[in-house]
Formats: C-alpha cells, structure tokens, sequence
C-alpha cells in the first residue's frame, strides 16, 4: 500500500517553496481520478451539502453524511492526504463533543485530519483535538457555516479592523496547533502577509496567487455545478453540457432503436433457443 501524504510532508511544502495542490471530492470515482491527476489533499468538504445533496447551504449537512462520503473517498486513493469537514454543530457546543466527532471522521470514516471553521473563538477546541493526536486544519475568512450570521457570500477583512482580526485569528489557529489554514474570500494582500506571517501553509479560495497552496470545489472547476458560480472559481472543463449531450444522443437512440446494435448484445446458438421454445 502507499504512504500517504502527512502533514508533515505538507508543511515541508512550505519550506520548499511548493504550492500544495487540494481539491473537493465526494465519492470513489472521484477520488481515483483525482489521485491519478496528482491532488495532494482530497477534502471531503461540507459543500457536497450544496453540490451532491442539493441542500441551499452548508448547515443541514449531518455527520453521518460526512462518514459517508468521507469512507467512499479514502477507498478510492490510497496516496493522497484525506481531509474531512466538520459539518455545522458537530464541534460548537463543546470542545468534548468536537473531539468525539473528529475522532469519529478518522477511526469510522479513514480520514487523516478534519477542518474545522472558526479563529480565536475555536482556538482552545482546535488545542483539546490536537492534543489528543488528531491533525486539524483551520478555516478563516469567509465561514459558509456562519452565512445566517455574515448575511450572505462576502469578501472578509476588507477594513483594518477586519483585516487585525483575521490575522490574530489565523496566529491563534497556529498557535494551537493547526497544521494549515484556509483564507476563504480574503484579499489577496492581506492572505500574502497572513502567509509569511505563518509557519503552516495557508490554503487559499478566493484569497489570491501568494497562498501556500490552493483549494477549489470539484463541480465549480469542472463545470457540474451552474447554480451558483463563485468569483474565484476558474473553469477547467464544461463536463455538464457534455454529460448532457451524451445523455441526449442515448436517449434519442434508445428512442430510434439504433441502441443497442448486435456489438452491445449477446448471441447464442439458434438450436439453443429453437429447442427451449419447443419444450416452452
């Protein structure tokens, strides 16, 4: 079996001054395509809430959803470092309930580390985690999970009292032990001087080139996803109007009886079936 990135291959990435590549992903197909494509870190994100489940946020994602895509994703790769989400309220009403849950999404689910959102305010419950040996990555910035509170999908740290607060919430992530950081929807400045403040490696999404390394959802880079298309996201490939394509051409086939041909079936022996229709 392959060894699987650590994070101390990932925070020695910073050291050497390479990018660390991380990508969403939510199931087995995925996670082997992905892998084979050479993504460091495969992070089942609670947006598979809003992309696979079709809910409106991120909030009503459950544990047990997590467990679920989570175990698909660490079945298909065997290389690269499995990171979970922690979803809503499964780590803020008590720092022994986050352990409970983050010790649930790697001794059930095969993660190797959870992420969980939240600076200053989650510093001392990032601390009770990693104390008890399980990696967690932090999550500043724009916090989906907290979208009733900021009202709505905004650029964080825009002012410099905003900007103050990022920063400390990020050298307290640090300081209690978190081996990296997303800055979601940051301004490029301030995740640069985020970056070189911090030893671990930030991760960006809509935080500018100076991160550490980069992370983006699956559907958004590939085309899958047409609800909502984020800023930040670039499209690789537009996979939705070909899948749907594909399944026009099917149907109009199925529907003409030119599928399927003798190439897609299966033959026999005439004196086979003559003998079984004489006996029926």
């Amino acid at each position: 079996m392959d060894q699987r990135i650590s994070i101390t291959d990932l925070k020695a990435k910073k050291k050497r001054g390479e990018k660390v590549v991380m990508m969403t992903c939510y199931d087995y197909p995925s996670a082997r395509l992905l892998e084979a494509a050479g993504v460091d870190i495969l992070f089942i994100g609670d947006t598979l809430g809003m992309v696979v489940l079709g809910y409106d946020t991120t909030v009503p994602v459950t544990m047990e959803e997590m467990l679920h895509h989570t175990k698909a994703v660490v079945r298909g790769s065997s290389r690269a470092h499995v990171l979970a989400d922690m979803p809503f309220m499964s780590y803020q009403t008590s720092p022994e309930d986050a352990l409970r849950n983050a010790g649930r999404l790697l001794k059930e689910g095969g993660a190797q580390s959870v992420k969980l959102e939240g600076g200053v305010r989650v510093a001392e419950t990032v601390r009770f985690i990693v104390d008890a040996g399980i990696p967690v990555m932090g999550h500043i910035g724009l916090t989906p999970q907290s979208i009733n509170q900021l009202g709505g999908y905004k650029v964080q740290g825009k002012t410099p009292a905003a900007a103050v607060r990022l920063i400390n919430d990020a050298l307290a992530l640090e300081l209690a032990g978190a081996y990296a950081v997303v800055l979601e929807c940051v301004p490029a400045p301030l995740a640069q001087t985020i970056s070189d403040r911090l030893a671990i490696p930030t991760i960006g999404i809509g935080a500018g080139p100076h991160c550490d390394g980069q992370v983006q959802v699956f559907h958004d880079l590939l085309g899958l996803f047409d609800d909502f298309v984020p800023k930040h996201a670039k499209r690789y490939a537009e996979l939705g109007s070909e899948i749907r394509e594909a399944v026009r051409a099917y149907a109009g086939e199925v529907r003409s009886g030119r599928f399927p041909t003798e190439k897609e079936s299966f033959g026999a022996d005439k004196p086979v079936f003559s003998e079984a229709a004489r006996i029926a």
